[in-house]
């Protein structure tokens, strides 16, 4: 199976992702770079840092950083209009990330010889990562921990990994598309992690408190 496609795709999708809410946030040309980079190459960083493997690894993938960089500066020129077009289908390029980083990020870790705990959330870290710093430098709460479900598909991908169930050519590549046809599902069908919130609660207490 060839991962280097998937995996040029996700860098597309995260670079591009990450350019669009700097320009959201109205950043300069700089900004856009930085932001770009952070989200398609920060989740393998902190997957590095994690599992023991150098940090310097990644600058010694000079075809993704030059692919990143094409990505973000064509989505700097274009036209407002094929960028709506491209937030249509962002949710889809996003899937494919997801995939494709999460099991990268799991196989790194199972090749190392950690255990399923640490390749879990190796996997979850090289997914999801990169988008969590995005949000933090952009000043918005990380949409991986309040959007749809999310984060999850991440950790199942380095659980069938990790347990050997899915290490073959044609097991990974099914694991591939079980992803991203439910990260699809819960963005389609709006599905959500169950969640308690104490603001009205709090804020109702402190009425109480204060008449």
């Amino acid at each position: 199976m060839n991962w280097e496609l998937f995996s040029i795709i996700g860098t597309i999708a995260f670079a591009v992702s990450g350019a669009i809410v700097a320009m959201e946030e109205e950043y300069d040309i700089l900004g856009v770079y930085v932001l770009g980079l952070v989200t398609a190459f920060g989740g393998g960083i902190i997957r590095n840092m994690l599992i023991g493997k150098p940090v310097v690894a990644l600058w010694e993938q000079g075809m993704y950083f030059q692919i990143a960089l094409f990505a973000m500066t064509v989505v700097f020129l274009m036209p407002v209009k094929y960028i709506r077009m491209w937030k249509t289908w962002e949710a889809f390029f996003d899937a494919i990330g997801l995939a494709a980083f999460a099991i990268q990020g799991a196989l790194y870790a199972t090749n190392m010889g950690h255990p399923l705990s640490a390749i879990i959330v190796a996997a979850v870290l090289t997914g999801i990562g990169g988008g969590m710093v995005r949000d933090v430098l952009a000043g918005r709460k990380p949409l991986v921990l309040k959007d749809e479900i999310y984060a999850v598909w991440g950790m199942l991908a380095g659980a069938l990994v990790g347990l050997g169930w899915s290490q073959g050519t044609w097991q990974l590549a099914i694991l591939f598309a079980l992803i991203i046809i439910l990260r699809m599902f819960s963005v389609n069908y709006k599905w959500k992690l169950p969640k308690r919130s104490l603001r009205d609660s709090l804020v109702e207490s402190t009425r109480r408190s204060d008449s």
